[in-house]
């Protein structure tokens, strides 16, 4: 008679190294503490601040903008400043958004 338990798959300890490496690049410890939230879940929330942030023809950030970043907080914000490359982002406008949003956040490394 066969047994009905199988044994778990092997999981190839180079695949889950890769794993916990990529999942520490994106929700991993900014100036000391975490960005509660995922790398794509902080573009989403901060889309208010595209038109502040555009590489072509910024505009001064929005009340909304102003908002979404206040509650994502600067270690999120920094994620995405030294995170992969988003079309359309200018960095250098990114950075000035705590300052033109009277956010009292310390500057991203």
């Amino acid at each position: 008679m066969k047994s009905l338990i199988t044994k778990p798959p092997r999981v190839n300890l180079l695949n889950a190294l890769i794993l916990a490496v990529l999942f520490l690049s994106f929700t991993g410890p900014t100036m000391g503490q975490l960005c509660g939230s995922t790398f794509v879940g902080s573009v989403l929330q901060l889309m208010p601040c595209r038109p502040a942030v555009a590489a072509f023809g910024a505009e001064p950030p929005s009340e909304s903008c102003c908002t979404a970043l206040k509650v994502l907080g600067q270690p999120c914000l920094c994620m995405l400043i030294n995170g992969p490359q988003i079309a359309g982002l200018d960095r250098s406008l990114a950075m000035q958004l705590p300052a033109k949003c009277a956010a009292n956040f310390d500057p991203c490394k």
